[in-house]
């Protein structure tokens, strides 16, 4: 799944055990400008590195995997948790500048020796 949105806040690194981190990160969603969503979305592992470069405000498409699990307390009443696990992050911001730029080299006419102008009109 994917998402675009706008970084809100970026958490702490999490070292919830010797083996196991994780860093939360909650985006701005707009769908409805009027009522903008705040989506937690969790990295675990190696991908809590994806965060080092966001800082609020910055514009990212978010693709995670949704995930969900039961917890049954002592009691035996059971409760549903869902996770949005991040695999992926585009930044969005920075590419607006890069888009003014051609992504291609100008046309070289290979058929003319260099040096030498091709004077036909055509």
């Amino acid at each position: 799944m994917e998402i675009k949105g706008k970084v809100h806040e970026i958490g702490a690194l999490q070292q919830v055990s010797e083996t196991f981190k994780k860093r939360d990160l909650i985006i701005e969603y707009a769908e409805n400008p009027t009522y903008p969503e705040y989506i937690r979305f969790e990295a675990i592992q190696d991908k809590t590195a994806l965060f080092d470069v966001l800082k609020p405000g910055d514009e990212v498409e978010v693709s995670f995997n949704l995930r969900g699990r039961p917890w049954t307390n002592k009691e035996g009443v059971t409760t549903y948790f869902n996770s949005l696990i991040v695999w992926r992050l585009t930044q969005l911001t920075n590419t607006a500048g890069a888009a003014a730029a051609p992504a291609y080299a100008a046309p070289v006419d290979l058929n003319t020796p260099a040096g030498e102008e091709d004077d036909l009109p055509f």
